[in-house]
């Protein structure tokens, strides 16, 4: 049987995978209020929470009615805090403890709450009782975890109960004839609990919705962060790889040539070792471009980088049809710095580059400059620059939108606070501004002894001399 020759499995097609471009697609384009809050509250914690006010209001019924003697409707009442009992059992019986209740579902328990309260205050005085005041915490818990019109649904619920247990209700248990309240008294509770309700899950609504969006925008930092070193791996373990391999490839190659020069031009296998020298020569110079990738451990020569190539590196993935980029190094002193290609640094300026681009019309200007204390970097567009109303507040997450180039509306705020983020890890200071004409200005600086390599070595080379160098990437 004749032995299978190596041109009968030669590859028929071969395919190219595009290179990975550091673009990260930010969650949460609608801030994170404006949606569904229930999903982080398990029953669980409502239920446990709920036997706690089944345990308090029977302990005050039973206290008021038998220690104190108060004639309370004693079977009426405890029969209204034995339903919440008994929903609660039904709850455990039905639920998992780890599922995590829906908006509707978590809305529709708080609801049961306030009506249960109100029930049980329209049995003991209305709002003559001093427990009337607890009426507002089934709305302060649904304005910790629940969405806006949730919470706006159980507010209108609650003072709903507040008003009519204000009019109706059965007297107000008490040694003798009941006093007398006077209408004015009465008008005041009810006004202090609708404002207290109102104040209450406004303030408390607004203040758990500032803690999600920064949770939800550190998360995404995170991740943006997580994608970048992922990225910054893969160069390195292809860098690795290809070092590793040099050696067999090369041996391969040397049998290879041999081969090709020994064997006769008639011979059967002619064809194949010319074919297996052209694949092991191709195999060498896929690892030759493997092996330039940066090394993030340190050991490979572009590790560590100028600092404006370094910026041009971090912008080089982002471009916009119509818009040029212009990288510039402004008359500096000294020597210039080397900074180590870290996934902070790279993603944080080429998101701000990015975002330049996006919102220019025609040119972006980015210009390095650096001396004995300080390395800047100044981002500046020709867009319509930051809106001046949200300028005070950027590197919050969540802002409003501005017009990019093109006048579509372009969401802004989650990518500026990433950026800013990660930079400022890196003792990086961000200062935002708008032009006297139109346009937009981020200014960087960081202290040069947090940008310069460890062991003291700076980059080679001649110095500027006071000449600017200028390099613009064609639209």
């Amino acid at each position: 049987m004749a032995l299978p020759r190596i041109s009968d499995f030669r590859p028929r097609r071969c395919y190219h995978y595009p290179a990975m471009t550091p673009f990260f697609a930010y969650p949460g384009t609608v801030a994170p209020e404006d949606e569904g809050g229930a999903a982080g509250i398990s029953p669980r914690r409502l239920i446990s929470m709920r036997w706690v006010a089944v345990i308090g209001q029977a302990a005050a019924l039973i206290a008021v009615h038998f220690g104190l003697g108060f004639d309370l409707p004693i079977a009426p009442a405890l029969a209204v805090v034995a339903a919440s009992a008994m929903l609660n059992v039904s709850l455990l019986l039905r639920r998992r403890a780890q599922r995590r209740l829906s908006e509707r579902d978590a809305t529709f328990t708080l609801a049961y709450d306030v009506l249960q309260l109100g029930l049980l205050l329209f049995l003991t005085g209305g709002l003559q009782n001093p427990f009337a005041i607890l009426m507002i915490a089934p709305v302060t818990v649904a304005a910790t975890i629940l969405s806006r019109g949730s919470v706006v649904f159980l507010s209108a619920l609650a003072i709903s109960a507040i008003t009519l247990l204000a009019v109706e209700h059965w007297p107000l248990p008490w040694r003798g004839a009941p006093p007398a309240l006077p209408a004015i008294y009465v008008f005041g509770i009810w006004a202090a609990l609708v404002l207290s309700t109102n104040f209450i899950a406004v303030y408390a609504w607004s203040v758990a919705g500032e803690a999600r969006r920064i949770r939800d925008a550190f998360a995404a930092t995170q991740l943006a962060l997580a994608r970048e070193q992922r990225i910054s791996a893969v160069g390195a373990l292809a860098a690795a790889a290809a070092h590793e391999l040099g050696s067999p490839l090369g041996t391969i190659a040397v049998i290879a040539k041999e081969l090709v020069r020994e064997l006769p031009a008639d011979s059967p296998y002619a064809e194949d070792a010319a074919l297996l020298l052209s694949q092991s020569e191709r195999c060498r110079t896929i690892l030759a471009e493997l092996s330039h990738r940066p090394d993030t451990e340190g050991s490979s020569p572009f590790s560590r980088l100028p600092i404006s190539a370094l910026v041009e590196a971090a912008g080089a993935p982002y471009r916009a049809k119509g818009v040029r980029v212009i990288y510039a190094t402004a008359t500096s002193t000294g020597e210039e710095p080397e900074v180590a290609r870290s996934p902070e640094i790279m993603h944080g300026l080429g998101n701000l580059i990015q975002n330049a681009i996006q919102f220019a019309r025609r040119e972006v200007t980015v210009t390095i400059a650096w001396d004995k204390d300080a390395v800047t970097v100044e981002i500046v567009d020709d867009g319509p620059g930051f809106p001046p109303h949200l300028l005070p507040r950027l590197g919050q997450p969540y802002l409003s939108s501005r017009q990019g180039h093109g006048g579509e509306a372009q969401h802004m705020g989650l990518g500026i606070f990433i950026a800013q983020t990660l930079l400022e890890r890196t003792g990086a200071r961000l200062d935002f501004a708008n032009l006297p004409e139109d346009g937009a200005q981020i200014a960087l600086q960081w202290p040069r002894a947090a940008l310069e390599t460890r062991d003291g070595r700076r980059r080679g080379g001649p110095e500027s001399n006071g000449r600017p160098l200028t390099q613009e990437v064609p639209a």
